[in-house]
């Protein structure tokens, strides 16, 4: 997988710090990319979204925000209403890569997360997101078990340098000021994992089995 050879970028996830736990190493590592980021709830969270801009400052990016409901109780969404919010805020081009959350999450468990990626990979098949390939994110908690941890035998995985990793998690303490007692803080991964696309079908395929590893 020649990643110089990427140039436009979208990651669309469902809160801000998001694109920097499971994707900020490897957006900082690639400087050649171009990279859009979509973030589908907090618009009006005065804390958070201001350091969403901020972070994506370092991490040489670009995004929007959207305001999904995201209250602590979760209720689920409409597939159609996460797809017409993705819609509105992505810009219509063609993009070499798309990355996103992986349909059955990062850890256990946040339906945003879940939602999120079966709207993506759906308008992806729909051909209302145009892109070469897409990558979920590949990170697991044993059943709260650990935090979250990225998954050796996925399609790419990322040794992330020191320098890297250090502007990695200062942005989650010191950009999104998470103190460093916090899950956010531990969470930060070292490493980076995807499970890679390079077609809708696949991707659907892995919708329909809950996007557990084969």
């Amino acid at each position: 997988m020649e990643l110089q050879k990427l140039k436009n970028v979208a990651i669309i996830v469902a809160h801000p710090d998001d694109e920097t736990l499971w994707a900020g190493g490897t957006m900082m590592s690639n400087p050649s990319w171009k990279c859009y980021v979509v973030c589908l709830c907090r618009k009006s969270d005065q804390d958070r979204a201001p350091r969403f801009f901020k972070a994506l400052t370092v991490l040489g990016a670009t995004g929007i925000m959207g305001d999904l409901n995201d209250g602590p109780e979760q209720i689920p969404l409409k597939d159609n209403d996460v797809q017409e919010m993705i819609k509105r805020l992505i810009p219509d081009l063609m993009y070499d890569l798309v990355i996103t959350h992986n349909p059955d999450g990062e850890y256990t468990r946040h339906l945003r997360h879940e939602e999120i990626s079966r709207a993506v990979i759906n308008l992806w098949a729909k051909g209302l997101i145009a892109a070469k390939q897409l990558w979920t994110f590949a990170y697991e908690d044993g059943h709260k078990s650990h935090y979250p941890k990225p998954q050796v035998n996925a399609d790419f995985y990322h040794i992330l340098e020191q320098r890297v990793y250090d502007l990695k998690y200062n942005i989650i303490t010191l950009t999104y000021g998470f103190e460093k007692s916090s899950w956010e803080a531990k969470t930060t991964p070292q490493n980076e994992a995807f499970w890679y696309f390079p077609n809708p079908v696949k991707a659907m395929q892995w919708v329909a089995k809950g996007g557990a590893a084969s």
